[in-house]
């Protein structure tokens, strides 16, 4: 779409692999020089770790790309099986046969592995298993794939290791029972992501790869690709893909931090603010805390709520969570049940004991999930984040609430006040608010004619990774995403299921967001995973409505 409007030929940052980009930072060339030296030496197991999407796929394919001409490497990519037919995969891989009788017999096919390893020493060949995603392997079946490296002569090893796999694996290897193994592992190398300089490298390559023959990114935007992403190469080309598309539309040759933002946001499905707004709001907040404790301290003995009741001010918006005031260090007392009532909402807004601030909006908000909101320094997602809880922000209507189904607040605007309210309830003519003491109803159309469209809201994921998912990423989140769009269209789940994203389940993917009303670019991303959880709910999750039973 936007490939004549930059004068490029392709598009630069597809997620498909492309031995063209290929770009080796020094952490990635780093890492293969260990492989290299793994393969060239004999002995031993090598391991490489690294987070989801720094480029470990990348480094298994430069790898096999420059194979030593005497060197044999099997791949396993999805080592979740059985030990006999693990085994029967490595020979597979290595153009092995093996008699039918024999492919369920471990012991059989290891005998069969040993001699074709002996022939291959006496010919001067070494042979190599490459295991990537190597923390999915069961204990079990790590004993087996130790008990590999005692094939050997009297002076060398038969069979080189080197093992693949995400952070997780370390933790896995440093198990009491599985020491023998770990004592074996003679080289170990985890991968990082990208610096900031080689951020900028890495997209200037795939740029020129793509035929740009002029700066495309600004200075400042390609920091700020390295601040949204990390560093992580997977992140760097979804986010700068979209940033590219933003850019195509408001018709900006040269794109900014700004579309880089916007893009993040879009990725992760929550609001991205400019590095510097938090120090800002955070300066700005505490010269407003500083004066309103002066103003007050004259009166503070006469009337002693008067400093508390000023370190709440109300000027910023709800959906802004890193703009909370560093004033206080416990939580606020909880607001008493009162009768539902139901009430002129800018009246009930102006009213002095409403209390519609962002910290009062926060606390009560994480109460209903059975959670604790301190205000201080610290931004609200993050303490959400730290209590097993995610933050979903951004701009809709109440058909996108009730699709979430969940609790949120919302940015209200009476006149020249801003005010953070949390709707708890929502159905076909009014909505059910948080307000001060107490609740309040109000029809949909006084709460719209206030309403900006801005909420934030929270909801718990089955794992703390919920970073977007798209084709050909492999993990334990792909695994999850698979079960659940399974229960989601009625189908058993396969525990064992596949990790790796692949076409059908992206399709399926694209099924969801269709029928969800999502943008449908079969995409997992934040606003995906969390329309999945509203439409497999647990009992005692809170919701805007109620679920059959619970009412």
């Amino acid at each position: 779409m936007y490939l004549s409007f930059y004068g490029l030929v392709e598009k630069p940052f597809s997620i498909t692999p492309d031995p063209r980009y290929l770009y080796l930072s020094g952490r990635h060339a780093e890492a293969l020089a260990h492989l290299v030296y793994g393969i060239d030496e004999a002995g031993g197991f090598i391991q490489l770790t690294g987070e989801v999407g720094t480029g470990k796929t990348t480094i298994i394919r430069s790898l096999l790309a420059r194979q030593p001409d005497k060197a044999e490497i099997a791949l396993i990519l999805n080592p979740r099986m059985a030990a006999a037919e693990f085994m029967l995969t490595l020979c597979e891989e290595l153009g092995i046969l093996v008699p039918d009788t024999a492919e369920t017999s471990v012991k059989d096919l290891i005998d069969i592995l040993n001699r074709y390893l002996l022939r291959a020493h006496s010919e001067g060949r070494r042979v190599v298993l490459v295991v990537d995603e190597a923390q999915t392997l069961a204990p079990e079946l790590l004993e087996q794939v130790r008990l590999l490296t005692n094939l050997e002569t009297e002076t060398q090893k038969l069979l080189q290791i080197i093992l693949i796999g995400q952070p997780e694996l370390r933790e896995l290897l440093a198990r009491n029972d599985l020491r023998q193994l770990a004592q074996r592992i003679t080289g170990r190398y985890h991968l990082d992501p990208l610096s900031r300089d080689e951020t900028s490298s890495y997209i200037k390559h795939r740029l020129r790869i793509a035929g740009a023959t002029n700066d495309i990114f600004t200075h400042s935007a390609l920091n700020e690709l390295y601040r949204v992403s990390g560093g992580v190469p997977r992140l760097l080309n979804i986010i700068a893909d979209r940033a590219l598309l933003g850019g195509f539309s408001s018709d900006r040759h040269l794109v900014g931090p700004d579309l880089v933002r916007r893009a993040a946001a879009e990725v992760y499905g929550r609001r991205v603010l400019p590095a510097w707004l938090p120090w800002v709001v955070g300066g700005v907040s505490l010269v407003v805390v500083a004066a309103a404790v002066l103003l007050a301290w004259p009166h503070s003995e006469d009337h002693p709520a008067a400093a508390s009741a000023a370190v709440n001010p109300v000027t910023v918006a709800a959906a802004v969570p890193a703009a909370t005031p560093a004033a206080a260090s416990v939580p606020m007392a909880a607001p008493a049940s009162l009768p539902v009532a139901t009430a002129d909402l800018p009246g009930a807004l102006a009213a002095p004991q409403a209390r519609t601030s962002p910290d009062d909006a926060w606390w009560r908000l994480l109460q209903l999930w059975q959670a604790r909101y301190v205000s201080s320094g610290e931004d609200a997602c993050t303490q959400a984040l730290r209590q097993g809880l995610e933050c979903l922000a951004q701009r809709g209507s109440l058909a996108t609430l009730r699709g979430y189904n969940r609790p949120a607040i919302l940015t209200l605007r009476s006149g020249a006040q801003t005010h953070a309210v949390v709707m708890t309830r929502l159905d076909n003519s009014s909505a059910q608010l948080l307000l001060g003491q107490g609740t309040l109803t109000v029809p949909l159309a006084a709460l719209q004619a206030l309403w900006s469209g801005d909420f934030v809201l929270l909801w718990k994921p089955g794992s703390l990774d919920t970073r977007p998912l798209s084709l050909g990423m492999r993990g334990e989140p792909v695994r999850q995403l698979r079960a659940r769009l399974a229960r989601w269209q009625g189908e058993p789940v396969d525990k064992g299921g596949s990790a790796s994203y692949d076409e059908t389940l992206q399709s399926r993917v694209r099924q969801f967001q269709q029928r969800s009303g999502l943008p449908v670019d079969g995409i997992a991303g934040l606003q995906t995973q969390a329309m999945l959880d509203a439409a497999l709910p647990q009992p005692g999750t809170p919701v805007l409505t109620p679920l059959p039973g619970e009412r």
